[in-house]
């Protein structure tokens, strides 16, 4: 047959789908999620009274604050994923390093949700030379250590503000929903019909080559994920943990000083100087970033907003606290996204290996 006859391969159909359904999926849903909420948080406040209230009611020092604080729990948290990957065998990298792939991690996450995560890892693989399947698994311990962190926050909120929460749960009948859930039987049989499929289809594909590399790469994700079990360092691992939530919480705490409105909740009697609302606040921000969006863009604007009037502050004021705190933060985070670019192109002169 004559070669330049031959016509080349053509992807599937159903694969170019395929492709096509996850990009949309990873990237036009989130931006979407972000932009419908926003448009709907314009049209429930006058934005011109929000403007108002940020330009003559903010004061910007704690705005100031709270920024240097976002910019400590990256650092804290760059040298806590560096006793993780110190625990799967990468050599000791730099705190500049270190700080700089969260720091990057966290401006790309305003392009696209996760994508950061996914460029840190790539960033550490390739600059120490590791198996990128291993990183990742010490990113998902990082994720992990952080949700036990945001469940041991929802706990205690629950005890110190549950007569807010008490009501917020009877107003909404959330308790009444889990519960619905929880007694159909269509949940549980739906779940034994997946969990079904998945042993069937892996009983049946034992020794297919593609199984194979996945299992490996399995394999190597909970090596990395295990680590944080049996890796030296665990209590400055505890200790920084501890570091990077109280940063974040200070972040919305030192907030409520910025705005005269957020500032009576701290001189409310039986508020403890205003640490439970912020602690409330604080953790309806957390469960946001659950919903995909740009950063949190949208879903925690809502939530904090939302927060907030279960202490009466009306949806302008909480619109008002909300956008100055998510917009100067993420003027931090870009501000930390451009230095860690230089950092990078630097370290490119001097390195061979570099992302």
């Amino acid at each position: 047959m004559n070669i330049s006859q031959t016509k080349p391969d053509t992807p599937p159909q159903k694969s170019t789908f395929r492709g096509i359904l996850g990009k949309i999926i990873r990237y036009i849903v989130p931006v979407c999620v972000s932009a419908g909420l926003i448009l709907w948080l314009f049209h429930k406040v006058d934005i011109h009274e929000v403007a108002n209230i940020i330009r003559h009611g903010c004061d910007f020092r704690w705005i100031a604050a709270m920024m240097l604080l976002t910019m400590l729990s990256h650092i804290i948290r760059g040298i806590r994923w560096g006793i993780q990957l110190r625990g799967v065998g990468i050599p000791r990298i730099p705190v500049v390093a270190e700080s700089v792939s969260i720091f990057g991690a966290y401006a790309l996450n305003l392009l696209f949700p996760y994508l950061g995560e996914a460029w840190r890892c790539v960033y550490i693989s390739k600059r120490e030379d590791a198996p990128l399947s291993t990183v990742v698994g010490t990113d998902l311990g990082d994720r992990a250590s952080d949700a036990i962190v945001v469940a041991i926050l929802f706990v205690l909120t629950m005890i110190l503000a549950h007569p807010i929460m008490d009501s917020f749960f009877a107003h909404y009948g959330v308790d009444r929903d889990i519960r619905h859930w929880v007694e159909d039987p269509r949940l549980w049989i739906t779940l034994a019909i997946a969990g079904g499929i998945i042993w069937t289809t892996v009983y049946f594909s034992k020794g297919h080559k593609y199984l194979n590399s996945i299992k490996e790469n399995i394999k190597k994700i909970w090596d990395g994920f295990k680590v944080l079990f049996h890796m030296k360092g665990i209590g400055a691992y505890i200790l920084l943990t501890l570091g990077i939530w109280t940063c974040y919480y200070l972040e919305t705490y030192s907030c409520f000083y910025a705005f005269p409105f957020t500032r009576q909740l701290i001189e409310q009697p039986g508020t403890a100087y205003g640490l439970i609302p912020g602690l409330v606040v604080f953790v309806f921000g957390s469960f946001s970033i659950a919903v995909p969006s740009n950063g949190g863009l949208g879903p925690w604007n809502l939530a904090v907003m939302f927060a907030l009037s279960l202490y009466g502050i009306p949806e302008t004021e909480g619109a008002a606290y909300s956008i100055t705190v998510w917009g100067c933060q993420a003027l931090m985070l870009v501000s930390l996204g451009i230095f860690s670019a230089i950092y990078i192109m630097s370290e490119r002169k001097k390195r061979p290996v570099s992302p």
